[in-house]
């Protein structure tokens, strides 16, 4: 049957699918727009089956917080190229993924892409048809929430890496600005713990290992070699554990004694660093 460009036009409007897309599926359904609709989803199906082994490396991170900052969400969208994670529609569809997980607090990723993203489609229904529309595989490849005391969340300049922390102990003041600091912190000198106590026994047992080895290539006593390699661990946890980090706005001072000028007591309970194919 004939497909006029009215009925193209409106399907495109429905889907966001491209003019010869919708041509395609109506001619196949003949007219049925019903039909026309599930031959671009089936699309999107196979487009993402196709794509599932691509690494998808570029894409946004996106964070909104409760109106008293003591919950945030960060959700990442990844895909394939820099160019579909410019795209309106793609950070558009971010941005209500975000909220939507926000609104519901799902588990998992696998909770938030079964929520309904809208009154026809899952979060993951909607996903495969952008899948099908954009040609890319796409994914959520990170879903974080947080809650505490006082949240911050940033998200650095380029939308590929965001941050979460948790703040304890703020009397009541106003730290926004100082947690904005620590996160900022957290994105340029990556820490993988809050402190020392909180490194996990794995990291520790291989920074040990890697201490000796050095010690031993360098040639000395086997007596001290475990006081060497101990010395060295104690480097690195001045070094990549956050609060005994060198403050990057202030070398003179750690962030654990910057956030306690701020506020006497304040510390980090927690933070999550995200990054887009990292």
């Amino acid at each position: 049957m004939a497909i006029t460009a009215k009925e193209v036009n409106e399907l495109r409007k429905m889907t966001g699918a491209g003019m010869m897309d919708c041509k395609k599926a109506l001619v196949e359904a003949d007219g049925d727009f019903d039909k026309a609709i599930d031959i671009l989803r089936t699309k999107g199906q196979k487009v993402s089956a196709a794509r599932a082994d691509r690494d998808a490396r570029e894409g946004v991170i996106v964070v909104k917080s409760n109106s008293d900052n003591t919950e945030s969400v960060l959700i990442g969208l990844a895909c394939e190229t820099d160019f579909v994670a410019k795209n309106d529609e793609f950070i558009q569809t971010a941005n209500r993924i975000l909220d939507i997980a926000f609104d519901n607090k799902p588990a998992d990723v696998e909770a938030l892409l079964a929520l309904p993203f809208d009154d026809k489609l899952t979060v993951a229904e909607k996903l495969t048809e952008l899948i099908g529309k954009i040609g890319e595989k796409i994914e959520v490849s990170h879903y974080e929430r947080m809650s505490g005391e006082a949240v911050v969340a940033y998200v650095h300049a380029g939308n590929k890496l965001g941050v979460l922390v948790a703040l304890a102990n703020t009397g009541g003041a106003d730290v926004l600005a100082a947690g904005k600091d620590v996160a900022m912190q957290i994105a340029a000198m990556r820490p993988v713990a809050v402190s020392k106590d909180k490194v996990d026994q794995a990291t520790i047992d291989h920074e040990l290992a890697i201490g000796r080895e050095q010690a031993l290539a360098e040639g000395k006593p086997e007596n001290i070699v475990d006081k060497i390699a101990q010395g060295k661990l104690n480097k690195f946890f001045q070094e990549n554990t956050l609060l005994a980090q060198k403050f990057v706005k202030d070398n003179s001072m750690t962030v654990e004694q910057y956030l306690n000028s701020v506020q006497p007591g304040l510390t980090v309970t927690d933070f999550k660093r995200i990054a887009i194919g990292g």
